[in-house]
């Protein structure tokens, strides 16, 4: 693999390479909002791409047939707008039948439901594709508590009342277990809990048995139905003793379900969830990384609290095997950034800082199609906190290995981890490497950051080095005094402070730069900001000016400490009459 290429949804077009993560982020979800316009332009003017001209045809390439082809009513016409998931037509055609003394069989009545419990009601679009329950809000741990309200999900109720399915529920001259069984999914899903269990009751009462997928989503749906944590164990029991009793072989998304539900169970959660995994192993179901994620997310309580030992036996575990997408929380789902095993496992490293731990993480995460498991947004933040790590914890050569293997290819580095690689670089007393960041920070558009900029001010001018390396030094300050004077229009002016002016004239000034450390930088800016350069800055300058046997700018340096009312100014005074040779018209 080439370490400076882009990742390849870029390679097309070179001018969409991105220079940081937010460009990537931004060409990536540019490419896919291109083809969710071609797919609408498709739908919405279907008679434009109904003729073929590709020889062969090869039907697999060419776009789906979206008109219907069956007119009048019929309920042959009735299937094929639902099959074409045209949810406002077959509502439409359906209650014609219906108006007419048409009648629809169960079995269409039911496809019908299906579809309108799919979108909720909605017309369909790329973005419903999705028949899930809905997930644990990945904020729920940082959100403020608010009223519990029973039946309510904090995404806001989407189910409308009365709305067509609960009309045509009403309605059926029969009703089966399908037919129960899909509304409470649809409730389920659009966020009326409530009437979930409601429907469930009703479905009881009618002596019909719901599937393990209405199951699975009643599951879900159990911190929606209760307040306290016992009372959601409580009746999450409740239906799994309803699963025995129905003879429902209980799956792989059933324990998933139970898991995310004890997230939101505190310590009931903690005290059961090892019995859940322990009931799988039983029943031979093989957990998959949604498991582990719920499992981690009940058990894990900071590094202080939990010892890395259960992240540990996960990825024992986990390293045994590659695996494929079986829950939508296994990292499929764009909505569950935060419900993601390599992700929560990176974080939880570097609260343990255990490089060793991160490392056996990162040979999981690149086996086999794991790696798949993880978008281009997550991805950048794994290899972001990976490389965090990597700076606390690492040798500075291992550092500096990693990261030119995975900058620009892998991730983007951010701020931080740019902060991170200069104060590992401080650490190991390789201040030389400096002016190769400063190149990558321009690269990254990261020269204009404030706090990136002091940083690697305050470390370039901290102390002398050698000519070689004072001379790279001073080639960065004076790229960073023109980033300060860039006015562009879509920009705003870069301030100096105090401190950065100080830093910039001390590189200057050991570079034996001394005009452009006193007429570019202190005397039009430090008093133009405002601000009174340090002692060393003074002395700094005032030794340039010796080296350089440069009198006039000893004196203007002498005039300026005397104007500031500085203290420092009767020493500057008596050091430049001593160490300069002065004319009667200087002295």
């Amino acid at each position: 693999q080439d370490p400076t290429a882009a990742h390849y949804m870029f390679q097309d077009d070179p001018f969409l390479m991105p220079r940081n993560a937010a460009n990537s982020r931004l060409f990536s979800l540019s490419k896919e909002s291109g083809r969710n316009a071609a797919k609408y332009i498709i739908k919405q003017f279907p008679q434009y791409f109904d003729k073929t001209f590709a020889e062969p045809n090869i039907p697999c390439l060419m776009p789906e047939t979206l008109t219907p082809q069956i007119e009048g009513l019929s309920e042959e016409a009735l299937k094929e707008r639902i099959h074409l998931r045209r949810v406002k037509d077959s509502v439409d055609l359906f209650d014609q039948l219906i108006q007419a003394g048409t009648p629809v069989s169960l079995e269409t009545t039911n496809s019908l439901l299906d579809l309108l419990c799919f979108y909720g009601d909605g017309e369909s679009t790329p973005e419903k594709e999705d028949l899930e329950e809905p997930g644990v809000n990945a904020s729920e741990q940082k959100a403020p508590k608010r009223e519990f309200q029973r039946g309510s999900q904090p995404s806001g109720s989407r189910w409308r009342e009365n709305n067509n399915a609960e009309r045509i529920f009403k309605i059926m001259p029969e009703r089966n277990a399908h037919s129960y069984c899909t509304m409470i999914r649809g409730m389920v899903k659009h966020g009326a809990s409530a009437k979930a269990y409601d429907m469930y009751i009703g479905l009881l009462n009618e002596r019909h048995k719901a599937d393990v997928h209405t199951f699975n989503a009643l599951i879900t749906a159990v911190p929606y139905l209760k307040e306290r944590f016992l009372e959601r164990w409580e009746l999450a029991k409740v239906f799994l003793n309803h699963m025995a009793q129905q003879e429902v072989q209980p799956n792989l998304l059933t324990f998933n379900a139970l898991l995310k539900t004890l997230r939101r169970c505190g310590g009931v959660g903690r005290s059961t969830a090892l019995l859940v995994i322990k009931e799988m192993e039983a029943l031979d179901i093989e957990p998959s990384l949604a498991t582990y994620d719920h499992l981690l997310f009940i058990l894990y309580r900071g590094a202080d609290l939990c010892p890395s030992g259960i992240i540990s036996e996960v990825l024992d575990d986990v390293g045994k095997r590659s695996f494929t997408p079986q829950d939508p929380d296994d990292g499929m789902d764009f909505n569950i950034s935060d419900n993601l095993l390599c992700l929560s496992l990176g974080e939880k490293c570097c609260d343990l800082k255990d490089i060793k731990l991160a490392y056996r993480l990162n040979k999981v995460m690149e086996k086999g199609d794991n790696w798949k498991f993880l978008d281009m947004d997550r991805l950048n933040a794994y290899w972001s906190k990976f490389f965090s790590l990597l700076c606390m914890m690492e040798q500075i050569d291992v550092v500096l290995k990693w990261y030119k293997e995975m900058s620009s290819s892998l991730f983007y580095p951010t701020p931080k981890n740019i902060l991170d690689l200069l104060q590992a670089l401080d650490a190991a007393n390789h201040l030389e490497l400096i002016p190769s960041v400063w190149e990558d920070m321009k690269q990254l558009g990261f020269n204009r950051r404030q706090d990136l900029l002091e940083e690697l001010l305050s470390l370039m001018s901290r102390e002398r080095h050698p000519d070689e390396i004072q001379l790279a030094f001073a080639k960065c300050a004076e790229e960073i005094k023109a980033v300060h004077e860039q006015t562009r229009r879509e920009q705003s002016l870069l301030e100096w402070t105090g401190s950065a002016l100080g830093h910039v004239t001390l590189l200057f000034s050991r570079a034996g730069r001394t005009q452009e450390a006193w007429y570019v930088n202190m005397m039009e800016h430090f008093q133009q900001i405002n601000r009174i350069p340090t002692d060393q800055v003074m002395d700094e300058f005032l030794n340039c000016a010796k080296q350089t046997n440069c009198p006039d700018e000893a004196i203007k340096l002498v005039k300026l400490a005397a104007s500031f009312g500085l203290p420092s100014s009767q020493r500057l005074k008596n050091r430049t009459e001593k160490e300069f040779e002065l004319s009667e018209k200087q002295k």
